[in-house]
């Protein structure tokens, strides 16, 4: 089960910066997140049980606050 705090802590992982340099307004492309990165964020949330999470979806809105929302069921 993904919360907040994991989806966060992911995409710190993704960007190597401490979970608490992460803003939800970041814009995760200007940030240098690159399409294999955002991949593999993609196959870990379907991997946690998230069906519609893909590319499209986060690409279309690259700030964390989309991101958490898609990751937990939200959007």
């Amino acid at each position: 089960m993904l919360t907040r705090e994991t989806v966060i802590a992911d995409i710190a992982n993704a960007l190597d910066q401490p979970p608490e340099s992460i803003s939800a307004e970041l814009n995760l492309l200007d940030e240098g997140l690159d399409s294999i990165r955002i991949m593999g964020l993609v196959e870990r949330w379907r991997s946690a049980g998230v069906p519609d999470v893909d590319f499209p979806t986060l690409a279309a809105d690259p700030t964390v606050a989309h991101w958490v929302a898609v990751a937990l069921g939200e959007y």
